[in-house]
């Protein structure tokens, strides 16, 4: 039975039910408007955040670590003690050649799950949330390169373990180590915006891996990482030539062997800047309109 607004009152009135609250909406008013309005955060601060939420996620998932620790391992050792032998007639002397492109080859492959974890978080709807936080527009997408730059460095750090324990010895030290990583992870993260543009602009995490190995694999494979070039075919030398992984390999090659090949390092740079500017332009305006 409906109740009356009157009746209410009269039996709130003669204490047989609690009042029933009354909004202030004054009082409301002067609390909201009391403090001063919080700053807006700035860029690198929110791009921090989503880096952040990025290192959470490999907290509560460890299993994305799988690609970066045991993959690399696989691969080291496959390689090493496959061709070793037949390639330079002991796996040592093979080795030397060998790991920097390993390295090269195992972080520029992981790169590829950056695009598959933005396409995961659209289906989800996570981006539509996003969308709506008042922030900079590409700190999302910052985010997830940024958490993925750890992912990378890991990957080479585990590499140069099982390398130093296998008997590789890299002749530029410290310094030159520490050079060849920080210039692929670099390298890396620019690439990665090729990633993000699929995963905005593909409808499956399926199609954003196929399409990836479809890429991936020519580039890695036909290139100086496992042999040298000039023992190919003329016509093949000339796409070797002008693979930006190759110009890498060769770079990162030099750093750990003590050489500052600065012609190799300036054009793995400058493809990496290219990269940002023509995929991290794309990206976001897929962003804006997605």
């Amino acid at each position: 039975m409906s109740t009356s607004p009157a009746s209410a009152r009269t039996r709130v009135a003669r204490g047989t039910e609690a009042p029933l609250p009354v909004a202030d909406t004054e009082g409301l008013a002067a609390l909201l408007v009391a403090g001063e309005r919080p700053a807006r955060p700035g860029a690198l601060s929110v791009c921090a955040a989503f880096g952040w939420r990025a290192m959470l996620k490999i907290k509560h998932v460890p299993e994305q670590l799988f690609d970066v620790t045991a993959f690399p391992i696989m691969m080291t050792l496959m390689f090493t003690y496959l061709f070793g032998g037949a390639l330079a007639g002991s796996t040592t002397e093979y080795l030397q050649f060998l790991l920097p492109g390993i390295m090269v080859m195992s972080v520029v492959m992981t790169t590829m799950y950056t695009g598959v974890s933005v396409n995961t978080d659209i289906e989800k709807g996570v981006f539509d949330r996003f969308r709506t936080l008042p922030i900079w527009r590409p700190a999302p997408m910052v985010g997830y390169l940024l958490g993925d730059a750890f992912r990378y460095t890991m990957a080479s750090v585990v590499i140069l373990a099982v390398g130093l324990v296998l008997g590789f010895r890299p002749a530029g030290g410290v310094p030159g180590v520490m050079g060849g990583i920080a210039l692929l992870v670099a390298f890396s993260f620019a690439f990665s915006w090729l990633w993000t543009m699929f995963g905005l602009l593909l409808r499956t995490e399926k199609s954003v891996m196929g399409v990836s190995m479809m890429v991936l694999f020519p580039l890695t494979f036909l290139s100086n990482i496992l042999v040298d070039p000039t023992t190919m075919p003329g016509w093949l030398q000339a796409f070797v030539k002008v693979n930006p992984v190759t110009h890498l390999v060769e770079a990162v090659r030099g750093l750990m062997a003590g050489d500052w090949n600065g012609p190799e390092i300036s054009w793995t740079l400058i493809a990496g800047g290219v990269l940002i500017a023509v995929f991290g332009t794309l990206t976001m305006r897929l962003y804006n309109r997605k």
